[in-house]
Parts: C-alpha cells; sequence; structure tokens
C-alpha cells in the first residue's frame, strides 16, 4: 500500500519543511501521486458502479408507483422513505459491521457499492417520478384509448416523455453520489479522502494532501458537471424547444 520509496520520499521533505523549507512541498505531493492515481481510480469506479446500479432501481420503484403495482407499490414506497431519511453513514456501518454478526460478510468495496446504490436509488425514484408526474395526463388517457398494454404504455409514453424530463434531477443525484463516496472512508475502503487522511496521519502534511484531495475531486467533478449540463440543455431543447 506505501512502498519504501514513497515512505523515504515523505520523510525527506517532512525533514526540509522542518528546517525551514516551503510551506507546501512539491516533491511530497510527487511523491504521493502513485496513492492517490490508485484512489483516483477506485472513486471513479466505485461511483460509476454505483450510479448505473442506483439509476436502474431507482427507474424500478418510480414505475411501480407510478403505476400502483399491488403491493409492490406499498414496498417500494417504504423502501425509499426508509433510505431517504438515514444517513449513508449509519447505513454503511449496517452493512459492513451488522451483517457479520447474521452471517453475511462482504468486502468494504461492495459493502460501499451496495450502500451508495440503495441510497442513490431511493434518489433516483424520486427525480424519475418528477418526470413521470410532467406528463400530461391527456397522453396516458389517450393511450388506454388505443388499447395499449401497461408495458406497450411504459415503452411508448412513460419512458420516452418521463426520462426527458428527468434528467436535471438525475443529473444532481449523480453529482450528489460521486461527492457521497467520501463518506466510504468509515468502512476503510482507500479511495481520496482516505487516502488523504491516512497520510496526513502519517506525515503530518495537510496542506499537500488537501490540496491533492481538492484537485482530484475537482478533475472528476468540474467535466461531470459540464456534460450533464451540457446533456440538459441538449434535451431541454429537443422537449421544449429552448433555445
Amino acid at each position: 500500500m506505501r512502498p519504501a520509496t514513497i515512505e523515504r520520499d515523505h520523510a525527506t521533505s517532512i525533514t526540509t519543511y522542518t528546517e525551514g523549507g516551503p510551506a507546501v512541498s512539491w516533491e511530497v505531493i510527487q511523491a504521493s501521486l502513485p496513492l492517490f492515481g490508485r484512489a483516483f481510480v477506485l472513486t471513479l469506479r466505485l461511483s460509476a458502479i454505483s450510479v448505473v446500479l442506483a439509476t436502474l432501481l431507482g427507474l424500478v420503484l418510480a414505475l411501480l408507483r407510478e403505476y400502483r403495482v399491488p403491493v409492490l407499490t406499498q414496498i417500494s414506497t417504504v423502501f425509499e422513505e426508509l433510505f431517504r431519511n438515514t444517513p449513508l453513514l449509519i447505513q454503511l456501518f449496517f452493512l459492513y459491521y451488522g451483517f457479520p454478526s447474521i452471517g453475511i460478510k462482504w468486502s468494504a468495496e461492495i459493502c460501499a457499492v451496495v450502500g451508495m446504490s440503495i441510497l442513490g436509488s431511493a434518489y433516483m425514484s424520486g427525480a424519475f417520478q418528477g418526470g413521470f408526474s410532467g406528463i400530461p395526463q391527456v397522453q396516458n388517457e389517450s393511450a388506454r384509448a388505443l388499447g395499449l398494454s401497461p408495458l406497450q404504455m411504459i415503452r411508448h409514453v412513460t419512458l420516452p416523455q418521463g426520462l426527458t424530463r428527468s434528467v436535471p434531477a438525475v443529473a444532481a443525484n449523480v453529482i450528489f453520489m460521486v461527492k457521497e463516496t467520501s463518506v466510504f472512508t468509515v468502512i476503510a475502503v482507500p479511495e481520496l479522502t482516505n487516502t488523504a487522511r491516512d497520510l496526513i496521519g502519517m506525515y503530518y502534511r495537510s496542506d499537500e494532501y488537501l490540496l491533492e484531495l481538492v484537485i482530484a475531486y475537482a478533475i472528476i467533478l468540474i467535466p461531470l458537471s459540464v456534460i450533464l449540463t451540457l446533456l440538459e440543455r441538449r434535451v431541454r431543447r429537443g422537449t421544449f424547444g429552448d433555445n
């Protein structure tokens, strides 16, 4: 996890700092880049998997509520309210430390993905429901009058119109989920925040490591935000004809 060469570079940088070196040492930053690189890739991977799973599960939950499927609608409602109103931190503690007591053991990374996917699906479901509720009622009435089955209505009416209207809320949830990966540090997942915390605890160089942490999240979130904003504008122009 921490190669000897990196530890030696850090030790040298700390000595330089105590002898009156610069407040921010680029040598310290350079030496820690391999660790932050691995943490960066892991954060991206966990975020991508969690967003995909949360989106799919959230869409299913929203459809169950939209079409009022007996029993399943009530279950989906309880599911959403439970996980949307409990902190991710508590959910991760329960999944990682509580489940082993009943014989369910999984790695920290799997636990992180499961926890984030469940939480994200509760928010994604609300985003999709907002999009579905924006569909004019006459569209659904016309579909029923034409004799479309529920599956045909989902395919030809609900999804094409509801998904485009859901894009802004879904985009906001994606950004939220990526930022929430910082909570994974509580179950020792070696993502960006946990890596920065460990290095600060070992070498007491908070300026360098916090700077790297901020830059790493900026590299992820700024392009993602730009892409999602462009997607939202394109969908809005296609749906509502805005310029």
